[in-house]
């Protein structure tokens, strides 16, 4: 299989010297290789190979249904594109819940498979064992906490999580003890500001927001939500730096009237 550069030029050591320096870190999703080359080039920190494929790539309503062989297959070909930025690649639901050795078989065929550098986990001190049992192996794991997509059906809604007291201080004891597990760096999704500050003053590991205010080390968006591809997304977290979606229906509109009237192919355009 031909990958990526086997030397990054952004490292999980790198990513803890930029959080010391004050340098805030980018990240976005990719998910294939035309895709993932253009972020490479732009010049993102951290590709996440995210299970959001589910939502963005296969039209699931939730990220549940997407499986380990379909998590590899798109980091493998993101891992065909990259040179510069860390890729970490989502551990899909079912792969470590409640059974650390599954994890610990999970984890490593991701990384075998696909090549990549870290792996990304959902929860805080509910899967912490095999969070541990995957460190102990030597592979990077990044935290997820907050709103996670995969205990959608727990939660029973996408609201801002960690509002009321008790949930907030359970969030600092999980962030805290994922950075103690050894956790190279921690997602926080749509939580307060104000909040997300404190975990990330609190800890010395980078701390990624995903609606979670300013005051992260870093930022994360879905890349199809953020080019604005996906139009009927629109949370207050979102900023978009683009439309493609109406980009890309004045082309194929385009593209279908030429066909239709013979203007396509014309004599330059054949042999």
């Amino acid at each position: 299989m031909s990958t990526g550069s086997t030397t990054r030029v952004i490292t999980t050591h790198k990513l803890l010297e930029m959080k010391q320096k004050g340098e805030k870190i980018s990240m976005l999703t990719a998910y294939d290789y035309t895709s993932a080359k253009i972020v490479d080039q732009a010049g993102i920190d951290i590709i996440l190979v995210g299970d959001s494929a589910a939502n963005v790539m296969a039209g699931h309503e939730t990220t549940l249904p997407i499986t380990i062989d379909q998590m590899i297959y798109h980091a493998q070909s993101v891992m065909r594109a990259v040179k510069n930025p860390l890729v970490v690649v989502d551990m899909p639901f079912g792969t470590y819940q409640g059974n650390p050795k599954e994890a610990v078989r999970s984890a490593i065929r991701i990384m075998k498979e696909s090549e990549a550098d870290a792996v990304k986990m959902e929860g805080g001190s509910e899967i912490m064992e095999s969070v541990e049992r995957i460190l102990s192996t030597g592979i990077p794991v990044m935290g997820h906490l907050g709103l996670t997509p995969q205990s959608i059906h727990k939660f029973g809604t996408y609201a801002v999580r960690a509002k009321e007291e008790a949930e907030a201080n359970k969030l600092i004891e999980d962030a805290v003890a994922l950075e103690k597990a050894g956790c190279f760096a921690i997602v926080l999704e749509k939580i307060p500001a104000a909040l997300a500050k404190k975990v990330s003053e609190t800890l010395s590991i980078p701390v990624i927001g995903i609606g979670a205010g300013r005051y992260c080390d870093g930022q994360v968006l879905v890349m199809h939500d953020m080019l604005g591809l996906n139009n009927s997304f629109s949370p207050r977290f979102l900023r978009r730096y683009g439309n493609l979606y109406e980009e890309y229906l004045k082309a194929f509109r385009n593209y279908v009237e030429d066909v239709k009237s013979g203007d396509f192919p014309n004599e330059s355009e054949q042999y």
